[in-house]
C-alpha cells in the first residue's frame, strides 16, 4: 500500500513492475472511450441538451414546474440541470460501494456488462421527446437520461480501474490521454455521421455531404434531434464488443479485510484518507474543477444556441470544431503527463479554462468582450458568419483544447497514486470526488438562471468552482520523478 514520507506520497512498488499488455487489448480498452464518447457529445453537449432546452419544453409546463411567465430557454435549462444534478447525486452514492464490491469479488466487467443493459434502455427513451411533449413524457425523457448518465459513469470506474494493470506507470499519462483522444475522435465521427448521412440541413433535403438522409426523418416531429439518443445506444452496442472480448480483467488479489462486506472495507478506506493530505486534497480539488468543467459542456451548447439561435446544423459544426481540438489536446496532453507530471497538466489547463469560460461569458447578441459592441447576427446569414459567433468560437475552440487534458491528467494522477489492491476502490472515490458536488454546480446554474433570467449570470457561478480547484492543486505533492 502507498506510504507516506514527508507529506509526498509514495507509489506502490509492485505497482511499477506492470507489464505493458498486448496492443489488441490496450486499443480494445481504449474504444470503451470511443463506444461511450456519443452520449456526451450528441446528448449531453451538443445536439439534444439544446433541443431539449429550447424546444422540448414548452411554456404551460414552464408554468407548472419552474415559475409562470418564465422564458422557455432559461426554463428548458434549469430542468435539464435539474436532471444533471439528479444523475450527480445518484453516481456520487453509488460509485465508491460498487468499487469496493468489485475490489472484494475481483472481475470488472461482469459489473459493467450489467450496467451497459441500463445505459442502452436509458439512451433509447430520449427517442420519445417530442417538441410540447406533456409533462409525464418530459419527466420519463429526462429519466432515461438521468440512466444513461449513471451508467456511462459507473462504467468508467471499472474501465479506469482496469487501465492500470495494462502498462506501467511511467506509461499511465499517454495510455489516458490517448484513450481520451480516441474518444473525442469517437465523437467526431458519431457528429460526422449525424450530420453527414442521417440530419438534412435545415429547410433542405440533402445532408451536409449533399447526400440523401439514410433515415426518413421527420422535420416537423424533430426526429433529427431525437434520434441521437438511439443512435447513441446502438454505437456503443457495436463499439463495446472489443472491450468485452480482448481486454484482460485480472482478478485482484483477496480483500486485505476478507471479513468485512464492501461496505465496510469502503469505510476502512475512507478513514485511511487523513494519513494520505496529498491524495485527500486532489480528490477534494477535482470534485470542484470538475463540477465547473461539467457544468461549462452541459451548458455551453444551450448557451450558444439560445444567443445566436443556433440549429442542429451549427450545433453540429461547432460540435465537431471542439471535438476535433479536443482530441488534439488530449493527445498532446497525455506525452505532457509523462514528461512534466499530471500536476503541471492539470494547473496550467484550469488557468487557461477560466480564460476560456470568461471569454465565452463576454458574448452576447451585440457584444463581445462584454463591452465591445458589434452587429448582431443576421436572420439566414451563414453559419458563423457574425463577429459574435467568431469570438464564442474561438474562447469554445480554447475550453476544447484544455478539457481533454485535464480529465486525462487527473485519471493518471490518481492511477499513479492510488494503491495497487484497492485500485477499484480508489477509482470509486475518484468518481465519488467528481460527482459527489456534481449537482452543485449544475444546480447553482439552474438557480441563478432561474432567479435572474439570465443565462450568462447563471453560467457566471461555473468559475467559482474552477478558481478553487486551482488553488488546492498547488498543495498537491507527488512522489518525486526518477530520472
Amino acid at each position: 500500500m502507498a506510504t507516506i514520507n514527508a507529506g509526498e506520497i509514495v507509489g506502490d512498488p509492485d505497482a511499477s513492475a506492470v507489464e505493458r499488455a498486448p496492443r489488441r487489448a490496450r486499443v480494445s480498452w481504449m474504444l470503451f472511450d470511443w463506444a461511450t464518447q456519443p452520449h456526451y457529445t450528441l446528448v449531453q453537449t451538443f445536439l439534444f441538451a439544446p433541443y431539449f432546452a429550447n424546444s422540448i419544453v414548452q411554456n404551460p409546463v414552464c408554468g407548472t414546474l419552474i415559475a409562470e411567465g418564465s422564458e422557455k430557454a432559461a426554463c428548458g435549462q434549469a430542468l435539464w440541470g435539474y436532471a444533471a444534478s439528479v444523475a450527480g447525486l445518484l453516481i456520487a452514492i453509488l460509485s465508491p460501494f460498487l468499487g469496493a464490491a468489485a475490489d472484494g469479488r475481483g472481475a470488472r466487467k461482469p459489473w459493467m456488462a450489467a450496467l451497459s443493459l441500463v445505459f442502452l434502455a436509458g439512451l433509447s427513451t430520449l427517442w420519445l421527446g417530442q417538441p410540447g411533449a406533456p409533462l409525464t413524457t418530459i419527466l420519463i425523457v429526462l429519466g432515461g437520461f438521468v440512466l444513461a448518465t449513471l451508467a456511462a459513469e459507473l462504467m468508467s470506474v471499472f474501465a479506469n480501474a482496469i487501465m492500470t494493470g495494462l502498462v506501467p506507470k511511467s506509461e499511465l499519462g499517454r495510455l489516458s490521454g490517448t484513450g481520451w483522444a480516441v474518444g473525442y475522435f469517437g465523437g467526431l465521427v458519431s457528429l460526422a455521421v449525424v450530420a453527414g448521412l442521417l440530419v438534412p440541413m435545415p429547410g433542405g433535403s440533402t445532408t451536409l455531404l449533399g447526400l440523401q438522409p439514410l433515415l426518413s426523418l421527420d422535420g416537423a416531429a424533430n426526429e433529427s434531434d431525437r434520434i441521437t439518443g438511439p443512435f447513441a445506444a446502438i454505437w456503443f452496442a457495436i463499439f463495446i464488443i472489443p472491450f468485452f472480448l480482448f481486454v484482460p480483467d485480472k482478478r485482484r488479489a483477496a480483500s486485505l479485510h476478507p471479513e468485512h462486506s464492501a461496505a465496510a472495507e469502503l469505510w476502512h478506506t475512507i478513514k485511511s484518507l487523513p494519513s494520505m493530505p496529498s491524495l485527500l486534497t486532489f480528490l477534494i480539488a477535482r470534485m470542484l474543477y470538475t463540477d465547473g468543467l461539467t457544468a461549462i459542456f452541459a451548458f455551453g451548447g444551450i448557451y450558444g444556441a439560445s444567443v445566436f439561435g443556433w440549429g442542429p446544423m451549427e450545433l453540429g459544426i461547432f460540435g465537431i470544431v471542439l471535438t476535433l481540438v479536443g482530441a488534439i489536446g488530449a493527445l498532446i496532453g497525455g506525452h505532457l503527463d509523462d514528461r512534466l507530471g499530471p500536476k503541471t497538466v492539470i494547473i496550467t489547463a484550469l488557468f487557461a479554462l477560466v480564460v476560456g469560460a470568461l471569454g465565452i461569458l463576454s458574448v452576447d447578441k451585440t457584444h463581445i468582450l462584454f463591452s465591445t459592441v458589434v452587429p448582431a447576427k443576421l436572420e439566414g446569414s451563414s453559419p458563423f458568419s457574425a463577429a459574435g459567433e467568431q469570438v464564442f468560437l474561438a474562447f469554445a475552440i480554447l475550453v476544447g483544447l484544455v478539457a481533454a487534458p485535464v480529465q486525462a491528467a487527473s485519471r493518471s494522477l490518481l492511477a499513479r497514486l492510488a494503491p495497487a489492491e484497492k485500485i477499484t476502490q480508489y477509482f470509486g472515490l475518484f468518481a465519488f470526488s467528481g460527482k459527489v458536488t456534481a449537482f452543485l454546480a449544475p444546480l447553482l446554474v439552474a438557480l441563478v438562471t432561474q432567479q435572474t433570467g439570465s443565462q450568462r449570470i447563471g453560467m457566471a457561478a461555473i468559475l467559482i468552482f474552477l478558481a478553487i480547484g486551482i488553488v488546492l492543486m498547488l498543495f498537491v505533492r507527488t512522489h518525486p520523478r526518477s530520472a
